[in-house]
C-alpha cells in the first residue's frame, strides 16, 4: 500500500459557464487565479474554456489536505464571485483528503457531481524556477 500521507491531492473541476455570461466567467476566473497565484498555497492552477459548448476545466494541484482547506478559506469570494457565473458539473479529486476536506465536498460527493479516485503510485518533479 502506498504511503499517501504527504502524497499530493489534485481536483479537475468541470463548469458549465451560464448563457450571457462568458464574459464576466473569465474575468472572475483571471481574478481567482491571479489571487491564489500571489496568496494561494496551490502548487498548480491552470483553467482551459471550450467557449463554444459554454464549458470550462480548472486543475488545482495541493500539497495536502491542509493546503486545501487553507486555499478554501483564503479564496472563499473569489470562488463566491466564480460561481455567480457556473455551475460545477464534475468535480474529480485524484488522492487521499482528509475528512475536513470529505466534509466540505459533501454535497458533491452526495449528489454524485463529485468522485474520488484514491491514488495508486506516482511521483512530483520539482517545478523549474
Amino acid at each position: 500500500m502506498p504511503d499517501t500521507a504527504d502524497a499530493p491531492i489534485l481536483f479537475r473541476n468541470t463548469m458549465r459557464i451560464a448563457d450571457g455570461h462568458l464574459g464576466d466567467f473569465r474575468r472572475a476566473i483571471r481574478d481567482a487565479v491571479d489571487f491564489v497565484e500571489r496568496h494561494g498555497p496551490q502548487l498548480m492552477v491552470q483553467t482551459f474554456i471550450d467557449e463554444n459548448a459554454m464549458r470550462a476545466v480548472s486543475y488545482q494541484l495541493y500539497a495536502d489536505s491542509p493546503s486545501i482547506l487553507r486555499h478554501w478559506q483564503l479564496s472563499d469570494p473569489h470562488i463566491r464571485k466564480v460561481m455567480e457565473h457556473c455551475t460545477v458539473e464534475r468535480f474529480e479529486v485524484y488522492g487521499e483528503p482528509d475528512d475536513a476536506v470529505l466534509c466540505g465536498l459533501k454535497e458533491m460527493l452526495d449528489d454524485g457531481r463529485a468522485s474520488i479516485m484514491p491514488r495508486l503510485a506516482g511521483f512530483l518533479r520539482p517545478f523549474a524556477e
